[in-house]
């Protein structure tokens, strides 16, 4: 066994939670204004508002380990549509039309969908609790 095998686990959770945080923070710089954003964006502007949303959302139970698989899906279809919609008809290759955070973030979060949330997700130590409270685990 390679030393990084018993890491596995720990090191999933690790990326999980880096992923979502900053998907979160993406989702705050749009709809507030934070981080050095010029501006929020308008509430209901489409797509920009709505992107924003799902990745406050989806960033922050990414992170956090709760609905991580359904989460990462919709975040990574998101990242999709802006990288298809909003970046690719003005250049092919990332580099040159300024979606490679969208590019990278729809990977990342299909992996994290794929692989599942690792250790330190709030899921698991809830299903834990229950376990040792002779209740039925749903996870």
């Amino acid at each position: 066994m390679h030393r990084l095998d018993a890491a596995r686990e720990h090191i999933i959770g690790l990326h999980r939670i880096v992923v979502g945080f900053l998907f979160a923070c993406h989702g705050l710089k749009t709809l507030f204004g934070l981080f050095g954003a010029k501006a929020p964006v308008p509430v209901g502007t489409w797509p920009g508002w709505w992107a924003a949303v799902i990745q406050l959302v989806c960033g922050v139970l990414v992170g956090l380990g709760i609905f991580v698989r359904p989460a990462a899906v919709l975040g990574a279809g998101s990242m999709a549509y802006a990288y298809f919609v909003v970046h690719q008809p003005s250049a092919l290759w990332p580099i040159q039309n300024g979606g490679e955070a969208a590019a990278l973030f729809c990977w990342a979060m299909l992996v994290i969908a794929a692989i599942g949330p690792g250790r330190f997700a709030l899921v698991r130590s809830t299903a834990r609790r229950r376990t040792a409270a002779g209740m039925p685990s749903s996870v």
